[in-house]
């Protein structure tokens, strides 16, 4: 994996977290907890 293609990737991740964070909280938190990830306001 190249390092662009990497930042690429997690830069569509974030949109696609903060897209479902305001769309949908309960499936957002549901996801968030099944990834392991730390609630983050950026």
């Amino acid at each position: 994996h190249s390092r662009r293609g990497l930042l690429k990737m997690v830069g569509k991740r974030k949109k696609f977290l903060d897209y479902l964070s305001k769309e949908n909280p309960k499936s957002y938190s549901a996801l968030v907890r099944k990834l392991g990830l730390k609630k983050q306001k950026a």
